[in-house]
């Protein structure tokens, strides 16, 4: 529907009472898939103990920009990019830095439940033992219940935690041990991809209400096709278009008056 760009920088409104320092600070990041420029002159900031929801039609780069955070395009064929993405004043980028080291402190949760299949207890065992983590034994064990029940998912399987956990649970309760599972690394930042986008309401209602617990001790960062979704969750949302993030800023504004035309029409539901 738009595609004349009247600005190439986003209109950027800090959320208010914002004093510290963002704990990520991305500029100027473009991506190429091949010729295909897919994300164009990208920035944003990501604070401690917020969440920040992407939003924009299907195509507009927002998983490709989630993806830049934790460099799992690296494998990627024929992709470019450039730009600074800055964690806690590190670049990650940087030739020193260990891409499995870094991921490790992003947590990835997909918008289709993606459970190995193993059992419960080795899904959520796995990255603690990946990276050691855990000392021994009982501390892995205690590990495992701990990340369950920040998922909300203890109480519905501690009977049988080696059952299988891809045909033995539903959709709903395969993603919170997603989640579960992310955590299990003791991760930084949340990246959620969608996370809602293939459960049933009352499932979504209690990953929402995970979101809002867990950003109280972690930066969380959501790609999220509903609106009302965007609303109940996030700190500040960010607008993207056509490889471009238009606009950011905290969510009651965004919501009440966004700036650029794109965004108002996308919040409205004019398009998308």
């Amino acid at each position: 529907m738009f595609d004349v760009i009247e600005s190439t920088r986003p209109t950027i409104t800090h959320a208010s009472g914002r004093n510290s320092p963002p704990m990520m600070e991305v500029r100027g990041l473009n991506l190429w898939y091949g010729d295909k420029h897919a994300l164009i002159d990208v920035d944003f900031d990501l604070y401690s103990n917020e969440a920040l929801a992407f939003i924009g039609p299907s195509g507009c780069g927002k998983s490709t920009a989630l993806k830049c955070l934790n460099r799992m395009h690296d494998d990627t064929r024929d992709v470019t990019i450039e730009g600074s993405l800055v964690l806690e004043g590190e670049d990650i980028r940087h030739p020193d830095v260990d891409p499995p080291l870094l991921r490790r402190r992003f947590g990835w949760v997909a918008q289709k439940p993606n459970p190995f299949p193993s059992s419960i207890y080795n899904n959520v065992a796995y990255g603690a033992r990946l990276h050691g983590l855990m000392r021994d034994r009982a501390e892995l064990e205690d590990h495992v219940e701990a990340c369950l029940k920040r998922a909300h998912l203890w109480d519905e399987v501690k009977d049988d935690l080696h059952r299988k956990a891809g045909t033995d649970l539903s959709g709903g309760q395969q993603q919170r041990l997603c989640i579960a599972r992310a955590l299990s690394t003791q991760p930084d930042v949340l990246l959620m991809d969608e996370p809602t986008g293939s459960i049933d309401p009352i499932a979504t209602a209690k990953v929402e209400d995970l979101v809002m617990e867990l950003k109280e001790t972690k930066s969380i960062v959501i790609i999220t096709h509903s609106m009302m979704q965007a609303r109940r969750v996030a700190d500040r949302v960010a607008y993207f278009h056509l490889g471009r993030l238009l606009e950011i800023g905290p969510t009651a504004a965004m919501f009440a008056g966004a700036e650029t035309r794109e965004a108002r029409s996308f919040i409205e539901g004019q398009f998308g």
